[in-house]
């Protein structure tokens, strides 16, 4: 059912730190996801996506302006959309699309923003806590359900260890925030075949999940008994990684932890990414049902990842490792895009507006800094993707942690989280081999060889072999800084006549 305008609706599916390696479809050995592949046999999945920013805000802020953070001023948690920032829904309203949020926001603030939006549905980890009223629909149980149901999360500190905790619970499944997310939605997608389908939409679903407090239900935990989830192998040493990577290992290292407890905390993790995924598929099922399958544009992504075990860590923290910046992307848009296809282009986040701006025939912004994705327009394939992390701050070193009770943890983590959020002007320049991090505040570069270290065990910056290697990847994050360092155009009065003339 497509709109009189003939511009396809968006349906904008998104996970807050879900790595690609959660899923089958990036690797993973034990956790299947049959929506997701269902989803992208009918689109094009993108193998190596990367987040701008390894951070919520900044990468929710670089993924909506199509630009990347150090072009926003966006680099830290605590500075949301700046005032100014031409993003997508401020488009999209303008066009007279009908425009909803459902489930987590952790991006928008400002009223003028917010009024962009007809529908408004904001859920977040804790539930309800902080948030703005509803506008444009209601939630579908009972508030004080929403709150009783995320009232563990609120009562989650680590009990487990002091690195991370986990629980499981049975609470009726659509009074967990995936699950009432996912029936909102469907809920969405039906007012709008009975009321609105004369106009299009653009719907940012927002999965709080599998972001911590780690909490899921029993029913999907269960799925992931520890004998069937599989540890990734860890360093034997750490001499080689910079202070920043060796501070955030001293603080979560779990190496000591109980074996139980670790598959746990895991089995939680994978346990809401399943979650998720029948979610994905009960809203597919909804736009086949409503007959706005093949008039929609379908996105599934994450803002950014977990460690998930990885380098023998929970949660994030500040690095550049792929559990952290390598992200799913899958879109879709039966009957226009292509099916079943896999595009190998490293390609980021702040790629998608300008490409569903391209789909959907309307003028990209000057000042974006993304790109059209190829795969799913004309664009070339590109060999490169950046991330970025830190607002020119001082360094949290060894000894600044040392000044923290032991244990160290889950507490020292939240006490030095804004300093380690601003701390250095580090950036990541990846291939499909190689991956370069620099900061030049930093003490140390690293440098990774993906096909013989595919878990970046081993740090080969300042190998002499590698010096050529080295200094082309300088090379690439250097033009890509030339290029977006200064993106916002500059109106220029009219060229006088007779000045021209002269």
């Amino acid at each position: 059912m497509s709109s009189p305008t003939g511009r396809p609706n968006v349906l904008f599916i998104m996970t807050d730190q879900m790595k690609a390696g959660a899923s089958h479809l990036y690797g993973n050995t034990f956790c299947q996801t049959p929506s997701l592949e269902r989803l992208a046999a009918d689109g094009v999945r993108f193998e190596h996506a990367y987040t701008p920013h390894p951070l919520c805000v900044p990468a929710r802020v670089a993924l909506w302006t199509g630009r990347y953070p150090h072009a926003t001023g966006a680099r830290r948690n605590e500075t949301l959309m700046p005032a100014g920032e031409r993003h997508a829904f401020e488009v999209w309203n303008e066009l007279g699309y009908r425009c909803g949020l459902i489930g987590k926001n952790h991006c928008f603030e400002a009223d003028a923003d917010l009024a962009l939006f007809d529908v408004w549905c904001e859920l977040s980890h804790r539930g309800l806590h902080g948030t703005r009223p509803t506008r444009g629909m209601e939630w579908p149980v009972p508030l004080d359900a929403i709150s009783r149901s995320h009232a563990v999360k609120d009562r989650i500190t680590p009990q487990q260890s002091p690195r991370f905790s986990y629980a499981t619970t049975d609470f009726p499944l659509e009074e967990y925030s995936t699950g009432l997310i996912t029936e909102q939605t469907v809920r969405f997608l039906e007012s709008h075949r009975t009321s609105r389908c004369d106009t299009p939409f653009s719907l940012w679903v927002s999965f709080p999940d599998p972001h911590e407090p780690y909490e899921a239900p029993h029913r999907y935990a269960d799925m992931f008994a520890h004998d069937r989830i599989t540890l990734p192998p860890w360093e034997d040493r750490w001499e080689d990684a910079p202070e920043r990577n060796r501070v955030l290992h001293a603080i979560m290292g779990m190496e000591e932890d109980d074996p139980n407890d670790v598959a746990g905390v895991l089995s939680v993790y994978y346990g809401n990414v399943r979650f998720i995924d029948d979610g994905v598929g009960r809203i597919l099922d909804a736009l086949e049902r409503f007959g706005l399958r093949e008039s929609t544009i379908v996105v599934f992504c994450s803002d950014h990842g977990d460690f998930a075990g990885e380098h023998a860590m929970m949660v994030k923290g500040g690095v550049f490792y792929d559990a952290l910046t390598r992200v799913p992307l899958l879109v879709s848009w039966p009957g226009t895009l292509p099916a079943n296809v896999v595009e190998p282009s490293m390609v980021n986040l702040v790629d998608l507006v300008p490409t569903l701006f391209t789909l959907q025939g309307i003028e990209i912004p000057r000042a974006m800094q993304g790109r059209p994705l190829p795969g799913v327009t004309d664009a070339v394939p590109r060999d490169d993707a950046f991330s970025e992390y830190g607002a020119g701050g001082p360094a949290f070193a060894m000894e600044h942690l040392g000044r923290l009770p032991n244990p160290w943890g889950r507490r020292a983590l939240i006490e030095s989280l804004q300093w380690r959020e601003a701390e250095g002007r580090r950036k990541m320049v990846r291939t499909r081999q190689w991956k370069y991090v620099h900061d030049p505040m930093g003490d140390r570069d690293e440098l990774y060889d993906l096909r013989s270290d595919p878990w970046e065990l081993r740090n080969r910056a300042g190998a002499p072999e590698l010096a050529p290697v080295e200094s082309e990847m300088r090379r690439r994050l250097a033009d890509w800084m030339i290029a977006t360092e200064d993106a916002t155009p500059v109106e220029l009065p009219p060229v006088r006549s007779e000045a021209h003339e002269s």
